[in-house]
């Protein structure tokens, strides 16, 4: 025979079950309050998570052109020649190929008169060319003249974008008429200033 506890906890377990029962099973009077708080689950959102999302095609750049061999530029094959062809724009690569070129005709030479117009502040600077660096996209020059009793010297870069405009004065001469230069580098005007006033100014000997 069952004893007194045993009895009493079913007894429990059968009112608990009863309680549930009926906090689960709504009665007529608010169904219909139940079903309008509960969220139905729509049968859309697994057929819209197996299609990809659309992203828009019109933010992706358009690849440039490419014309040297990749795998020629992986293992280091190339590189100046494609930095060459695409860093200057048009203007600064005909710099580059005639007047700053080895074997051109209207190639610049040390003793040349130009002037150099800038976006910046000085705007614009003439002067005598000392020297002349080709080295390719980072080819630059340096011109020197003297402004009010005091020698000052610019160097240029022909791949900058504040250099605008470069005009030939003047043609690589030598002091004497019809004769060129014969250095390379003229630095020596800088401690003779009658030779870089003939330089400048076209007087001969």
């Amino acid at each position: 025979m069952l004893s007194r506890t045993t009895l009493r906890g079913v007894s429990r377990l059968l009112s608990t079950s009863s309680v549930a029962r009926s906090a689960v099973v709504p009665t007529s009077n608010n169904a219909s309050s139940l079903i309008e708080h509960t969220p139905l689950a729509s049968s859309s959102t697994s057929e819209v998570s197996l299609h990809p999302y659309p992203f828009s095609t019109r933010t992706a750049a358009p690849i440039p052109p490419f014309d040297i061999n990749e795998n020629s530029l992986r293992k280091g094959k190339g590189l100046m020649e494609h930095l060459h062809k695409t860093v200057p724009n048009f203007e600064k690569q005909e710099l580059l190929a005639t007047l700053f070129a080895h074997n051109h005709p209207k190639s610049l030479r040390p003793g040349s008169v130009l002037r150099v117009t800038m976006e910046h502040a000085p705007t614009s600077f003439a002067g005598v060319m000392l020297a002349v660096k080709r080295r390719g996209i980072d080819t630059s020059f340096v011109l020197r003249n003297i402004v009010e009793g005091t020698g000052v010297e610019m160097q240029f870069f022909i791949n900058s974008p504040h250099l605008k405009n470069i005009e030939v004065l003047r043609d690589h001469t030598g002091t004497r008429k019809g004769r060129r230069v014969r250095r390379a580098k003229l630095f020596y005007l800088r401690n003779q200033s009658d030779k870089m006033t003939a330089f400048a100014s076209g007087v001969t000997d």
